[in-house]
């Protein structure tokens, strides 16, 4: 069972994670405003996708810090897999942009 102090240190972890690793998205997203039209196209469709995920993220994140102790488990188990799915997606990111590098 999970307590209240153990909920907002998790909560907390990830928060920062997210932040970390949204400032990371805008520093893809830089580079994709630099790359040539081909590439350009290649990196707003995954960013398109990031920018989803990223979403996903802050609304299971959202509904974390406002559940219920009965329900926080099912909650916690539904934000790692959207923070898995986001970093999944994020590394692949970085590897196509780093492939293209023209």
């Amino acid at each position: 069972m999970t307590t209240l102090s153990q909920k907002e240190a998790y909560q907390e972890k990830v928060q920062a994670e997210f932040d970390k690793l949204s400032a990371r998205i805008d520093e893809l997203r830089a580079k994709a405003d630099l790359a040539k039209a081909d590439a350009k196209i290649q990196y707003n469709n995954q960013l398109e996708e990031l920018q989803v995920k990223q979403q996903a993220v802050q609304a299971k994140l959202t509904e974390f810090q406002e559940s219920s102790a009965s329900a926080l488990e099912e909650v916690q188990a539904g934000l790692e897999t959207v923070w898995k799915d986001l970093t999944v997606t994020f590394d692949n990111a970085v590897t196509a942009f780093n492939s293209d590098k023209s």
